[in-house]
């Protein structure tokens, strides 16, 4: 059902989220979530939308609150877009998921690992409450993000979530035969924070986590993208420092290196989850640095290279 997608991916998200950062709110990545559903029309005809607008976030005390904005709804048609909004959902702005996990509920996943968990919560819709239970897929992509998604197809029954009366207009508007009154549904849902984990995982713990996640034989192959300018030899700088053990040390710290003000002031610790932050988006982590690298795109380049680095260092 959609409010069992809604309440049991954001739930999902931070039971595994809040063990990671407890003293953190969590918030919702819109550009990397996403919220489907599809119909069905005159028997054949199947179709997909979605929500382009979310928001939501999960507080240090587990309460998460998703908004879904209502007219944000994409049909790809815009006349059906309109008469969605007027007729379906009644101009309505918001439809909200309310939920209260355990942020002790799960034990802490590591960095690349995934689990299977069982949520509920309630949906306001249209001045209905909701309630369902649904099980959730969870990823943690790195110390600070989340991703959950559906584990199975979820169903939205139109007459339960009160809709019918809209979908009844849609069908004589459209002069279709049939609109299907079950809707499928999926959701991906990615939070994330910028907040201090509440205990620290030891570097010597860290390493041995991103070393079983990352595969240091498909590292080589990607720091070669960062060879032209970094050596992995103890005391050998080039363009850049050295990167001889690096994962633990203090950013700046390499002997006879010259570093720019930018990474002089940055004043930071190479821990595998803060690499793998500047390796995802080096200009965001180090403004102003004068690196021509652009960063890596993939989760799992950035995780291979940094077990080759430990193995390495």
């Amino acid at each position: 059902m959609l409010n069992s997608l809604f309440r049991g991916t954001c739930a999902a998200a931070l039971i595994s989220a809040g063990q990671m950062t407890a003293a953190a709110d969590w918030s919702l990545d819109a550009g990397s979530s996403k919220l489907a559903f599809g119909s069905i029309k005159k028997d054949t005809v199947g179709e997909v939308h979605s929500f382009e607008s979310l928001t939501g976030t999960v507080d240090s005390a587990g309460t998460v609150r998703v908004a879904i904005s209502l007219p944000s709804v994409e049909t790809f048609i815009d006349i059906r877009n309109e008469r969605m909004i007027k007729h379906v959902f009644k101009g309505t702005e918001l439809a909200e998921l309310t939920a209260q996990v355990d942020m002790a509920a799960l034990e802490e996943l590591p960095v690349g690992d995934t689990t299977l968990t069982d949520v509920e919560g309630t949906l306001s819709l249209l001045g209905r409450e909701i309630g369902v239970e649904t099980e959730m897929f969870v990823a943690r992509l790195s110390e600070r993000k989340v991703m959950v998604s559906t584990n199975d197809m979820l169903f939205l029954g139109v007459e339960e979530a009160g809709l019918t009366e809209g979908v009844d207009i849609l069908q004589t508007l459209a002069k279709l035969s049939g609109i299907t009154r079950t809707v499928p549904v999926t959701a991906r849902l990615v939070f994330e924070t910028d907040g201090e984990t509440a205990q620290a995982v030891p570097v010597a713990e860290e390493i041995t986590q991103v070393t079983a996640v990352g595969d240091p034989v498909k590292g080589k192959k990607v720091f070669r993208k960062c060879s032209a300018c970094h050596s992995l030899e103890e005391g050998k700088n080039g363009a850049g420092p050295s990167l001889h053990g690096i994962v633990g040390t203090a950013s700046a710290s390499v002997e006879g290196f010259k570093y720019s003000g930018a990474f002089q002031e940055a004043d930071l610790t190479w821990s595998a989850d803060a690499l793998a932050q500047f390796l995802a988006d080096p200009k965001g982590v180090v403004p102003k640095n004068r690196m021509a690298f652009r960063g890596l795109k993939k989760e799992g380049d950035i995780a291979n290279l940094i077990a080759y680095l430990v193995q390495e260092g």
